[in-house]
């Protein structure tokens, strides 16, 4: 299947979620040209603030596929993802992510992404909520831990 396909399959599972009562999101996770898993924004309907489209999809996927890695897979989302879906599909190694509408287009729908972005571009002493290191008793005794074992599955 083309992008273009792919993506207007994204859009219509968004606009299907906003008659059911979700939100404006769809996505996809695709390998090989078949759709794997699909998503759509759960945020409301099951109060968790990373339900995601995009995150959504991405945990299907990884189900469907037996795995925590989608090396191979495509990302195709309804929208522009967010940090939070841009670092989940980092952190699940996706080849590739692909979008229709962007950041801008979601800011004008009530849905401002961009002030995350604006957020992380400046210095976190100058964020509203504080992010901050504090002392611990061993502060790097899980790292230690989890190098001494030699089962760790790595990620």
């Amino acid at each position: 299947m083309t992008d273009r396909a792919l993506l207007d399959l994204a859009v219509a599972a968004a606009v299907e979620n906003v008659a059911a009562g979700g939100g404006p999101f769809g996505a996809l996770v695709v390998r090989d040209g078949e759709v794997v898993a699909t998503g759509v924004n759960r945020v409301t309907a099951t109060l968790d603030p990373t339900a995601h489209a995009e995150v959504v999809a991405i945990r299907a996927a990884c189900r469907a596929l037996g795995t925590f890695k989608l090396d191979g897979c495509v990302l195709v989302s309804s929208c522009e993802p967010c940090p939070l879906c841009l670092a989940a599909a980092l952190w699940a190694r996706v080849d590739r992510v692909v979008y229709a509408a962007d950041r801008h287009d979601a800011a004008e729908a009530g849905f401002d992404d961009r002030a995350f972005y604006d957020l992380f571009a400046k210095p976190r002493e100058e964020w509203e909520v504080p992010v901050v290191q504090a002392e611990a008793g061993d502060r790097v005794a899980p790292f230690t831990a989890w190098a001494s074992r030699p089962d760790r599955v790595e990620y």
